[in-house]
């Protein structure tokens, strides 16, 4: 007999607030992401592999979760990040990312664990890593596949 676990270890969707949803989907699609035709004119949608990203605006996010908005983002201990397969891949990434409207915050740069990383701001002042973890491997479909 299985049990379903209550808490499962996953992370669904992630939603970022956003000042304007325009710009913000500008940006994501800029980058080449897929817009679900689940979006609407209140909240974008976007596939990643093994979840989804959405935008919505930032004091509407803070209304649905019961709590006053802050007003402009500031850094609260979280990145979002994407592992990529090379540090190559890290740089054509990012530089992907400037062009379509990003603003750098460290260049990639090899780590003292071994890797190769950097971040960059969304329109919106979200931060994002890229990183190459040589030893982290990648599936075919670029999920992160953890011992």
């Amino acid at each position: 007999m299985t049990t379903e676990q209550a808490f499962p270890a996953r992370i669904s969707i992630v939603t970022l607030g956003v000042s304007d949803l325009g710009r913000s989907t500008e940006f994501y699609e800029a980058l080449g992401w897929q817009r679900s035709a689940a979006s609407n004119a209140e909240i974008v949608w976007f596939r990643t592999v093994g979840s989804a990203l959405g935008l919505f605006p930032a004091d509407g996010l803070a209304a649905d979760a019961g709590i006053p908005p802050t007003g402009e983002p500031s850094f609260r201990g979280v990145t979002l990040a994407v592992n990529l397969k090379s540090p190559e891949a890290v740089d054509t990434a990012l530089t992907t990312a400037v062009e379509a409207g990003a603003t750098v915050v460290k260049p990639p740069a090899t780590t003292s664990w071994g890797g190769y990383s950097g971040y960059f701001e969304d329109p919106d002042g979200h931060l994002w890593e890229l990183a190459h973890n040589p030893f982290f491997t990648l599936t075919p479909e670029g999920r992160l596949d953890l011992p």
